[in-house]
């Protein structure tokens, strides 16, 4: 079987005043919601510019759009989702859900829940395994007005969550590698398992546990879970792991793929996202080394398909209804200028795929 090549070819390309470290397309997807280190942007993208709508109390991490509701939800690392109005901006109502940071935010494609994930990793032992919670890691709201649903456990630092297609199952992935997943309706866990691939053991100038799974994305079947990170390192503030993304069957706990052999380079990888047509999926992260940042992989065989360089650390990647991939993050955190200035280092890019 002949797989196709794909070409990714860059459209759209400018800067907003701090790193995004999350975003969402409002309903025309001619706008994008950035949520960044010193505040929520909305962002018109052909026309290429920008407004600060909100702030937190510290950065911001996650952004999802409720259209039923022409609302924004904002997420940050005070522990605090806020609602935001998409007419005209302004704050609708604020709710304090977590006592750390919220690392990941994830909308319920019904838009009826929404995820939030926290902790924070504290040594439990003299081996360094994470200390329990302090707080139930994993929060699922109701979207339209913040109540809680469930308070699920987990182990901390929990990094990453995400909704099943048909809003049945959630899940969430944490620095050891471990992914649980809970019924919705119920707040029963349904499932778990636990890939030590993604996290390291620092045995040259650190010495704890870095890493974990930092993005996922459930099959189009929901039968299995797509997740990416890191692969393991001796030194892991080298950040020199593989590029990793793992398919597994979250039912039976198996493993079924991951990255070819030779068909990745060396960085953390921090975004994940389906496309449309559901036959592939986009990985994106940091370069540490190797020829590409963000790749493009069939579903069914695991082949890369095409790729990019982009230049910057890339923290999330969103699919529009063209089937164009909107690439948003942030080169570095230079400096002042000569004029005691920041210079811009946001990044929002946008690819057309094409054969």
């Amino acid at each position: 079987m002949t797989i196709m090549q794909k070409t990714l070819t860059r459209t759209h390309d400018f800067k907003l005043p701090t790193a995004i470290l999350g975003a969402c397309l409002l309903q025309d997807e001619n706008e994008l919601i950035a949520a960044c280190m010193d505040g929520v942007y909305r962002v018109e993208i052909g026309a290429k510019r920008h407004q600060r709508i909100g702030t937190h109390e510290s950065y911001v991490s996650s952004a999802v759009y409720l259209a039923q509701q022409q609302a924004i939800v904002t997420a940050g690392y005070d522990g605090k989702l806020k609602w935001h109005s998409a007419v005209d901006n302004g704050l609708l109502r604020e709710e304090k859900v977590h006592g750390f940071w919220s690392w990941d935010m994830a909308l319920s494609p019904d838009q009826r829940y929404l995820a939030s994930v926290t902790g924070q990793y504290m040594a439990g032992d003299y081996k360094y395994s994470p200390a329990g919670e302090t707080e139930p890691s994993v929060k699922v709201l109701n979207a339209s007005d913040g109540q809680l649903v469930h308070a699920l456990p987990h182990v901390p630092s929990v990094q990453s969550v995400v909704f099943s297609h048909d809003s049945q199952w959630v899940a969430a992935g944490n620095l050891m590698g471990e992914v649980r997943v809970w019924e919705v309706a119920s707040g029963k866990q349904v499932g778990s398992f636990q890939s030590k691939d993604f996290t390291s053991w620092g045995i040259i100038k650190s010495h704890c546990y870095l890493g974990g799974i930092f993005a996922m994305e459930f099959s189009p079947d929901n039968n299995d879970i797509i997740v990416c990170g890191m692969g393991d390192m001796r030194d892991p503030m080298a950040g020199n792991g593989r590029q990793l993304w793992q398919r597994w069957n979250w039912r039976e706990a198996k493993m079924t793929a991951q990255t070819l052999e030779k068909q990745s380079g060396e960085g953390l990888m921090e975004a994940l996202v389906l496309h449309p047509a559901r036959e592939s999926f986009v990985m994106g992260g940091r370069l540490r080394g190797g020829d590409w940042n963000a790749a493009l992989f069939d579903l069914a065989s695991g082949e890369r398909l095409g790729s990019i360089k982009s230049g910057f650390r890339i923290t999330q990647m969103l699919f529009n209804s063209k089937g164009e991939l909107v690439v948003v993050g942030g080169q570095g955190q230079p400096g002042k200028d000569a004029e005691g200035k920041f210079p811009d280092f946001g990044r929002v890019e946008v690819y057309a795929i094409g054969s």
